[in-house]
């Protein structure tokens, strides 16, 4: 089984000043979770290379038993600072893909055509797609026979609540709860922080960095179904 991860290769939190790029946990909790089920895991990011890690999830409070793995992983580590050029990729190399999150992706992969198109050619392929946090941002522009991916699908992602506690409703282009319902999706959503995964026919979406493990062997599950 060969399954293709998507960071974003943005480390601007817009004009703050600050780093962004992707969230640790929503990036390892779903790789170990693909290693350990014997998955090939091919990694790619729009500019290739290291993609950007979001500081804000490499603190102390941060950590899970997945982060503290990676951390004494030099295998996953030259993994992730290798990772492919997105515009190389090929849907039909692939089982499927699934999108860790953090803000970066809501500059870069919500605009990507490569990124775009991928999602597009996986879902006309009949293959799952899967986002978790931050990442439904990609399904912004994600367009199946002319009208979007999500339109209709029960979907979730980071509430509007959650970006308003880590302060950053001001900053980011756009929110992802607004963005999914904006685009005729059926949002759901439980309490913040707390894990939440939907899955609506092959879109596997999951609301916040506790929900990207669940995402991950959903989409598991539904691959060796």
């Amino acid at each position: 089984m060969n399954i293709l991860m998507v960071l974003t290769s943005h480390d601007r939190l817009g004009d703050t000043g600050k780093k962004t790029g992707f969230w640790l946990e929503e990036f390892a909790a779903p790789y170990y979770a693909f290693l350990d089920a014997g998955v090939t895991i091919t990694l790619a990011s729009p500019a290739g290379g290291q993609p950007p890690l979001d500081p804000s999830s490499d603190t102390p409070d941060t950590q899970t038993k997945d982060t503290t793995r990676f951390k004494d992983d030099t295998d996953a580590q030259q993994h992730l600072a290798n990772t492919k050029k997105l515009a190389d990729m090929k849907a039909e190399d692939f089982d499927s893909v699934f999108y860790p999150g953090g803000h970066g992706p809501l500059w870069d992969l919500a605009v990507d055509k490569d990124s775009i198109n991928l999602i597009e050619t996986f879902v006309k392929q009949d293959k799952p797609v899967a986002f978790v946090c931050h990442s439904p941002a990609a399904l912004k522009n994600v367009k199946i026979d002319g009208e979007y991916l999500v339109k209709g699908k029960t979907v979730t992602g980071f509430t509007n609540s959650e970006e308003e506690a880590v302060g950053l409703t001001d900053v980011v282009p756009f929110l992802v709860e607004d963005a999914l319902k904006a685009n005729g999706g059926n949002y759901q959503k439980v309490a913040d922080w707390q894990s939440y995964v939907v899955e609506d026919g092959l879109l596997i979406t999951g609301q916040n960095p506790a929900s990207s493990e669940e995402a991950a062997k959903r989409l598991l599950a539904r691959l060796q179904h």
